[in-house]
This record gives C-alpha cells, structure tokens and sequence, in this order.
C-alpha cells in the first residue's frame, strides 16, 4: 500500500464522505446525567460540550486524555487540561467540570471517567459522549463493552466533511484519520476492545478503496 502523495480527487472524497456518515450515529439528543467530552487535537470537541452545557443536557462534564503524538505541541498541559479550560472560557462554572487525565486511548477514556465518576456522584445511568465527528462509532462501541450498563448517546460538532476538511487544512490527512477510525471499528472488537458495528458494504468499499489509494497513515500496523 503505497502512501498517497496527491490531494484527493473527486472519488477519494466520494469514498470519505460514505465513511464520515457512517461514522456518525445520529443520535437524538436528550438530559442524561453526564457530559464526557474525549481528549483529541480537535478542540472543537470542547466548544460543543460547552454549548451542549448551556443547552441544559446536563449539569456535570468531564474532560478525559493526556496526550498524544498529535496533541503534545498543541496542548501541551494535556487535552483534558485544556478542553476544560476552553470550556470554562465559553462560561461553563469550573465546578461543573472536572478533568481525568491519564487516559491515552478510548477504552482508557472510558473506564478513568467511569472510576472518576463513581468517586464523586452517586450513580450514573446515562452518558453524552461528545467526539471528533468520525470518532462517534468507535466512541459508541468502546462505551458498550468498557461501560455496558450505562445508556450511551454520542454527540459531535454538527460540521459537514467539506468544511472539517477546510478547518484542519490538510486533506488527506482527514482521509488518513478516517480510513484509521474505520480501521479500528472493524478490527476492534475481535481485540476486546469494543462491540461489533454492522458495517453497510458500500462502507466497506469505500475503505478499501482509500486504503488502496494509500490512506493509510492511521492504521494500525
């Protein structure tokens, strides 16, 4: 699998966007009893919890993530560190936030906030997990097998393909981390890591073709 060298072409995109809708699972928001916001570059992630905050969906939100090799030059305190300091810019009370931050993967994010949570609240039924845009499947499917007895509704910055791709500045890389996402929906749960997704074959294809292309930077060697 040679790496792509090219922007993308028309197809490439075509193939992204099936996996960018796939990602996400287009759930209806409602209260739940926490807001958990995952530890990324993308500090988009942050800005929509705290709206999602204001929106009243809940009262307590946690930040969860140290660091990755993507994430250290940016946020160099660590992502949990500083998404709850961008929240607390945008008026969410710096009570209502709390931070958890040793996790460096989903399943850590995952099982940390969970112990976290069962320190300082005395049950919790429901979650809002709030993501990158391509991270919410993975995200849904890690929280059922770390968190099986919690309901899960995944959330993420409503922003189109065209536009996310416009912020990073770097197309392929928005297709290497997408094809890399997909990657780990598929191959996780037989790793016990997650529960199995269905997965459209159209979706399928779409990912073999990127990987063929040479979207392959995010893969899990």
């Amino acid at each position: 699998m040679a790496k792509a060298e090219q922007d993308p072409t028309g197809e490439h995109i075509k193939c992204a966007q099936l996996i960018w809708d796939y990602h996400q699972m287009h759930h209806q928001f409602r209260p739940v009893d926490v807001g958990i916001g995952l530890g990324s570059h993308d500090l988009g992630v942050a800005t929509f919890a705290a709206q999602l905050y204001h929106r009243a969906l809940f009262r307590t939100l946690v930040f969860t993530g140290a660091n990755s090799r993507t994430t250290a030059a940016r946020f160099p305190r660590g992502e949990a560190v500083q998404y709850r300091e961008h929240a607390i810019g945008l008026g969410v009370p710096a009570p209502d936030v709390l931070v958890e931050p040793r996790a460096t993967n989903t399943g850590e994010n995952l099982a940390f906030t969970r112990d976290l949570l069962a320190d300082s609240m005395a049950s919790v039924g429901s979650v809002l997990l709030i993501s990158k845009p391509y991270m919410e499947r993975r995200a849904f499917a890690t929280c059922q097998k770390v968190w099986p007895d919690v309901e899960v509704i995944c959330a993420s910055e409503p922003i189109e393909l065209a536009d996310y791709i416009d912020g990073i500045g770097n197309p392929r890389l928005v297709l290497d981390m997408l094809v890399g996402d997909l990657q780990r929906v598929i191959e996780y749960p037989a790793l016990g890591f997650a529960l199995e997704q269905d997965l459209p074959n159209n979706v399928r294809d779409a990912y073999e073709r990127l990987v063929d292309a040479g979207y392959t930077s995010r893969l899990m060697t």
